[in-house]
């Protein structure tokens, strides 16, 4: 697999940070490069085993630092660095995703890195686009805040023997994927055809069955005013796609983020599952490799396959750090060829590393491999999600996260979705063109 993956083309808290209570105001210090450091995980308890690894190693190789690992949950990880922004208690290090990172810049709570980058050992060794991505994520400067680690790719799993077993042929289109949902379904037998992603989260699946069916290739229209989120071809889409739930779907989905959506599906008898790349040694663990597949998303009329953007993840320093240094050693460390192949094996995503990204794990793990050849051969279309937005995170979330859950309820009209979160958009967008230029 090409080093060079096409990332244009994708893409308990604890208060007690040794000697950090800065907010977005304050403005920290590089310290001696040695003592304490606090790292958030902005995926905790799903990655803290592959962490505490990483720390251990980084631990042998630099016996003057000590990291403390605090594991905080992906739904919860944005509101507890706000509220520590705002409060106090920022780590040292952390997490800092695409779609988060520019509302973290606004308040000013992130270190710019480029000048670290460009002295490291990391420079020259990491994928361009995803350094491209991060910057573009930041809001506007063309700084660099969070260096990448990762990118993920929406995947369609399935299971394979429930497949083999009612005579189907696989998902690869929309339509077969419909047919399947509705053919695996026996609700008196707890057999459903495909579990739906009703909460946390919920947002960015239903964008992404949205945009495939529909065929739209842009987030904006010619204006880049409005968005195309409310188009009727999108409202069609979801309203048909919405109309799965309770159908061929538990209805524990309504509720359902990713971790109980993917231990459904691996302990149950569910013929489909949309996630990403991150889910499939979850996978290999439960059903083991012989009764499922994870194969890139369904294609539309004419075999063209179009899907949303997945945020890079990445690693930032937080400004109001009082050990800049070592949170800096800690960075270069977690995303060196060993480290960042070691992470990216354990989580089943693209590495950031060049290096890493030819290891031989890649060929051996297939959901990674068929999405990074889908990326590269010309037949996949991505519409790029605006991450640069400050408001982007909470609109695609806790703004509109409720209402979808209503939609999969039949209490609003998928029409009155999508035009509520268009408004919402369109005003953030004339907002931050008219603040840029």
């Amino acid at each position: 697999m090409s080093a060079a993956v096409a990332l244009s083309a994708v893409l308990a808290l604890t208060a007690t940070a040794c000697g950090d209570s800065g907010t977005s105001g304050d403005t920290g210090d590089e310290g001696s490069g040695k003592g304490e450091i606090v790292f958030w995980d902005n995926n905790g308890g799903v990655r803290t085993d592959i962490w505490k690894e990483i720390i251990a190693d980084f631990k042998k190789a630099n016996p003057d630092i000590k990291v403390e690992y605090v594991g905080i949950p992906s739904t919860d990880y944005q509101s507890k660095v706000d509220t520590a922004i705002q409060g106090g208690g920022l780590p040292d290090v952390g997490g800092v995703g695409a779609a988060m990172l520019a509302g973290f810049a606004a308040q000013n709570a992130l270190e710019p890195l480029d000048d670290r980058f460009a002295k490291s050992s990391l420079n020259g060794k990491l994928n361009e686009d995803m350094l491209t991505s991060m910057k573009a994520a930041g809001g506007g400067d063309d700084k660099l805040y969070s260096v990448p680690t990762s990118a993920n790719n929406g995947v369609l799993y399935y299971r394979t023997d429930l497949f083999d077993k009612a005579g189907l042929d696989e998902p690869t289109t929309w339509d077969k994927f419909y047919e399947a949902a509705e053919k695996l379904t026996n609700a008196k037998k707890n057999e459903f055809g495909y579990t739906i992603r009703g909460g946390a989260g919920s947002i960015a699946q239903a964008l992404d069955a949205m945009y495939g069916q529909s065929g739209i290739t842009s987030f904006w229209d010619s204006s880049g005013e409005k968005t195309t989120v409310n188009d009727p071809k999108n409202v069609e889409a979801l309203e048909k796609y919405a109309a799965l739930y309770k159908k061929v779907t538990p209805a524990a989905d309504l509720n359902n983020d990713f971790t109980k959506m993917v231990a459904q599906w691996d302990s149950g008898t569910i013929g489909m599952l949309n996630h990403n790349l991150g889910s499939y040694q979850d996978h290999v663990k439960a059903l083991g490799v012989e009764k499922f597949r994870g194969i890139p998303q369904p294609t539309g009329q004419g075999g063209k396959r179009v899907q949303i953007s997945n945020p890079v993840d990445g690693l930032g320093v937080f400004k109001s750090s009082k050990n800049k240094e070592a949170a800096w050693k800690f960075i270069e460390f977690a995303v060196s060829h060993e480290s960042n192949s070691k992470w990216n094996e354990s989580a089943g995503a693209i590495p950031s590393h060049t290096e890493a990204a030819e290891d031989a794990w890649i060929s051996k793990a297939e959901p990674t491999k068929l999405a990074a050849e889908a990326l590269n051969d010309g037949s996949t279309t991505i519409v790029q999600l605006p991450y640069y937005l400050p408001d982007w995170n909470s609109i695609s979330k806790a703004d509109n996260e409720p209402n979808f859950q209503k939609v999969l309820n039949g209490d609003m009209s998928a029409k009155d979705f999508l035009d509520t979160m268009a408004e919402q958009l369109n005003e953030a967008q004339t907002e931050w063109n008219s603040r840029n230029g």
